[in-house]
Order: C-alpha cells, then structure tokens, then sequence
C-alpha cells in the first residue's frame, strides 16, 4: 500500500486480527460516513530519490538569499559575518545531537557550555546571571513581563511602541489570557515619549518594557526611563541588540532590572526566520524568578569541578503552580552558536564589529542626505538602523534595489501609518563603501 512503510499486508492483517477487527475501515466506524472523504487524495504519484531531489532543488532556486543578494535589510534580522570555525565546532556530533541535560551527571558537556554561554551573555548585558536561554527574543520579552507581575504583584504593563512591532504583537496575545493589562506609549520623533510615559506610570504598575536601540533606529534616553520607573517601584525591562552592547551602555549599567532580546545577530543565521534565540539576564535580586534554567559550577566530592542544574523553575520538575514558566526547552544549539561567536571575537572583537556596524551606517546616512533626493525621518543619535522618507513609495523603491541585487529596507508604513513612504534601513559591518555607494547612486536615480 506504502512501500515506505515497514508493513506487509499480512502485518496488517495480524494487527487488526488482535483488535478485533476486520479491515482498515472499521478503525473509523465512528465517524459518519457523509463526512468521510472516500476518495484518493489528490497529489502527484510517487517519486524517485533523484526526481524528488531535482524537484526541491527547482523549488529553493525560486529563493533569493543573502548569497544572492547585498542586504541592506534589518528590522529584527541581520546579516552579519559569520566566522568559519562556527559551523566547524557547532558541528560536532557531541554538540549537534545533545538535547536537554535531564540526567546531569551524565551531561556535564551539555551543561558547561550553558554555564559559559550564560556567563558571557550576563557580562555583555551587564547583568548578575542569565538562564540558559529561550525561544526568541519575543518569548524572552514575554516571560520577562510575566515575571515582572509576579514579583511586584501588580497587572499593567507598559511598552513602548518603538519596541519591535512583532514582540508587542507576542506580548499582547500572551498577557491578554494571563489576565494582565498591556498599555502602549506613543513614540516621538522616533523614540519613547517620555512625557506621556512617566503619566502612563501608576500603583498598578508592574514594568515598563523599552527597546534600546529601538525598531525605529534610534538610541533611547534610557537614564530618564529608568529614573521614572524605578521612582515608581516598578521594573524596567530593556529590549536589546547585543552587537550594540559592543560600544554602547549595557542593561545593567542603566541599572535596568532584565535585559532581554534576540540573539540572532550573534553568530547564528537568519534562517528565513528562525530558529532563533532569545536570551534573558537579571540581577542577583530576582534569581529565584527567572523562568527556564540555571546551571551552576560547584566541585564533586574529589574536589574536582562539575556542572550542575542550579534552578529548574519549569513545571516538567516541580509542581504546576509553583513553575514560573511553561517554556521547557531552550535553544542549546543557538546558544552554543551565540556563545562560540562571542568567545572567537572577544571584547576588543565585538567593540570592532559594533563600531564597524556604526561608522558604515553613518557613513551610508550622510551619503543618502547629500544625494538630496531623500531625508531623515528622525535626527536623534542611532546605531546601525535608520530610517528615511521619500517621495516615493517603498515597494516602488525596494522593486529597483531589487532589479540591481540589492535587498532594501523595512516599509515603516505597514506598522506606523503616520510614516508615510519610509524606509528602515541597516547597514552591518559586511557592507563594503562599493556597496553602500551603489546603493546611493541607484537610491538617487529612482524618479
């Protein structure tokens, strides 16, 4: 019937005979005849290994990638240089097939590499301890606001509209059957308006969730956000790009409470989207409310060093109503990805690949305003995103980028409709001046 499946007819018949019954039709008895199907499904017959292959590969060539294209496009994914001894170490078999460290005192490879990977992301966001990671950035930012609830016992979380369109859209599907109150703060001249933020904050306020740098490009005034927050004993969560925490201040020194954000950018592919892999840091104070795990370092009974499972707040070890979060698996690989990446930079490597990120960026800003045939749409300070407006629309723009292999920016308008014919663009240490000049010369052609 399916030569794919290790079954012969007499199988079949010696399965159904111990059931009790007497053909394949008789497994569906109890669904009503007028609703079954009682045809073949209509899909082509059978391939061969070789047409099967030769078919996907004429399907993947209808793709454009990063191989193809010069990607001038950001928005939450990024085309960063990926060093080579990357894909040679995450390749390894013990790495590439371990999964979760249930059984720890088998698993201390598994577990040291998390140990390190969360040392070096509390030390880049300026935190006292990370969990072994999660899903993405967005269920980061979610079991961060969850968690904010829960140590101040109050239901209204407050998010700024220049955090990432789609995290917001995460936050609000979430907290809407956790039965806590999303409330969004306009943002000004591309950042966070203070002043309606700090009207915003009442007793009932459990955080204030703000990206740094923001959707919108911009670099936010973080010490008045976390001066109001904290006035108000609320928890100030900041959204980060970590290839930003390269040059710029870090979480912690803005003395926020939890950094999260998308670790994409660090070492791991864009992938179409995903997997991907969000990350979540804390301090000292809240270590026994971070969701997900802990592994600690702490010496046997020779003396000898051993990882260990610290803290396992998820509900597959302890008790449902005790479990801060419902998340069961975090992102080893990607993680391990992030980790190898941040360990071949080091910090002189990160600050270069930041600034690199900085320098190109301004330099594409200040050649796209000399051309004339565009402006800014904000002039406050930015890192490697910014955001311009044109007399043109963006499809029309992005449809000439596009003829010329280049992959344009983000239409600002599909989620801000006050920013009409604007464009987010990115410009990340792999861009060449070759390339950002060819995209200024055809920028400044487009009529």
């Amino acid at each position: 019937m399916y030569p794919y499946l290790p079954l012969t007819d007499e199988d079949k018949q010696i399965m159904l005979n111990k059931i009790g019954l007497n053909g394949i039709d008789d497994l569906f008895s109890d669904i009503p005849e007028n609703i079954r199907l009682n045809r073949k499904l209509d899909i082509n017959d059978g391939m061969s290994e070789l047409e099967v292959s030769s078919y996907m590969k004429s399907i993947a060539s209808l793709n454009k990638n990063c191989d193809d294209l010069t990607c001038f496009l950001g928005a939450g994914s990024y085309d960063h240089y990926i060093p080579s001894v990357i894909g040679h170490i995450i390749s390894r078999s013990e790495f590439y097939t371990a999964y979760t460290p249930y059984q720890a005192e088998i698993s201390q490879g598994t577990l040291q590499a998390i140990f390190e990977y969360q040392t070096v992301m509390a030390e880049l966001t300026g935190m006292e301890v990370s969990n072994a990671s999660m899903y993405d950035g967005a269920t980061a930012c979610v079991e961060a606001a969850q968690m904010a609830a829960n140590v101040t016992r109050r239901k209204k979380i407050i998010v700024s509209r220049a955090l990432h369109p789609e995290v917001r859209k995460v936050l609000s599907t979430y907290l809407r059957f956790k039965n806590l109150n999303l409330m969004e703060i306009d943002e000004a001249e591309g950042a966070t308006d203070i002043d309606k933020l700090k009207a915003a904050l009442d007793k009932d306020t459990a955080a204030v969730i703000v990206q740094n740098p923001n959707f919108l490009g911009i670099i936010e005034e973080l010490q008045y956000i976390e001066k109001y927050t904290h006035e108000n004993k609320s928890l100030l969560i900041v959204y980060c790009n970590p290839i930003s925490l390269g040059i710029l201040k870090s979480p912690g020194e803005y003395g926020a409470d939890v950094a999260v954000g998308e670790g994409q950018s660090l070492g791991n592919k864009m992938n179409y989207g995903g997997p991907y892999l969000g990350f979540l840091t804390t301090t000292k104070k809240y270590l026994r409310k971070i969701p997900g795990r802990i592994v600690g370092e702490t010496t046997d009974s020779e003396g000898k060093r051993g990882y260990v499972l610290t803290l396992q707040a998820r509900e597959q070890h302890i008790r449902r109503e005790k479990a801060t979060s419902n998340i069961c698996s975090n992102e080893a690989l990607n993680a391990l990805t992030a980790l190898v990446y941040l360990t071949t930079l080091g910090k002189k490597g990160i600050r270069e690949v930041a600034y690199q990120n900085t320098q190109k960026a301004h330099y594409a800003f200040k050649k796209l305003m000399e051309s004339g045939e565009y402006k800014p749409l904000f002039n406050k300070p930015f890192f490697n995103e910014f955001a311009v407006e044109s007399t043109n629309t963006v499809d029309e723009v992005n449809r000439a980028l596009l003829q010329n292999k280049i992959l344009g920016g983000y239409d600002l308008e599909k989620e801000y409709p006050s920013h009409k014919n604007s464009m987010l663009l990115c410009v990340t240490e792999k861009r060449t001046k070759d390339e950002i000049d060819k995209l200024v010369s055809i920028l400044g052609g487009i009529k």
